[in-house]
């Protein structure tokens, strides 16, 4: 299994990495699929990166920033590629310094509250948002809620995936927006079933 991992295809279109992704084997309480295991794939996480980055070629960033937890992984690793700074975007009550929160409904459909620091965030900052998947958009619109009331603004919006949803089409009409799923699997995504499960080792 650990050799199927580090396998590299020797042509890598957008999205190859995608079949490295785990499916779901708790149960409903857990997200559908676990997007982390293609970071164990070095060329995998860069690929990921240059595909997200591909649409915002030309654009001014000033900053990147990742949404707790998983968007943190993804969202450093963006920021690197870049050059530019990172911000962690929280949870509410993981700050100990001034914040903003702000009320969202996770995919789970619970009520939370997340938060950012106050001396970032100004008028003129151009922000990438990263996040590891948007699935309802709930989370990711608190995100740009956020860094639009401090002033900010949002350059575009990221993610490995991002579900036709309700929410998830108010952010692609909204924003510009970037993620790895090629076409053709899009339809794979929206209905929570990936072809490639079927060849799954775990």
């Amino acid at each position: 299994m650990w050799m199927d991992l580090l396998a590299v295809p020797v042509k890598r279109p957008k999205g190859w990495y995608l079949s490295l992704m785990a499916p779901n084997t708790k149960g409903p309480a857990f997200a559908w699929l676990d997007p982390s295991r293609l970071y164990c794939n070095s060329q995998a996480l860069t690929d990921c990166v240059s595909d997200l980055l591909s649409p915002f070629q030309g654009n001014d960033i000033d900053l990147v920033a990742g949404i707790d937890a998983m968007g943190f992984i993804l969202g450093a690793s963006v920021a690197t590629t870049l050059g530019k700074g990172f911000l962690a975007i929280r949870k509410a009550g993981h700050l100990c310094v001034a914040t903003k929160n702000e009320k969202y409904s996770d995919y789970t459909s619970r009520d939370k509250l997340m938060e950012v620091r106050l001396d970032v965030l100004k008028p003129g900052v151009r922000v990438l948002l990263v996040d590891q998947w948007i699935e309802t958009g709930g989370t990711m619109k608190a995100a740009i809620q956020l860094v639009e009331k401090l002033g900010a603004t949002v350059v575009g919006v990221a993610a490995v995936a991002i579900e036709n949803t309700p929410g998830g089409k108010w952010i692609k009409d909204n924003y510009k927006f970037s993620h790895c799923v090629p076409e053709e699997l899009q339809c794979q995504i929206d209905r929570k079933f990936l072809e490639s499960f079927k060849s799954f080792k775990s």
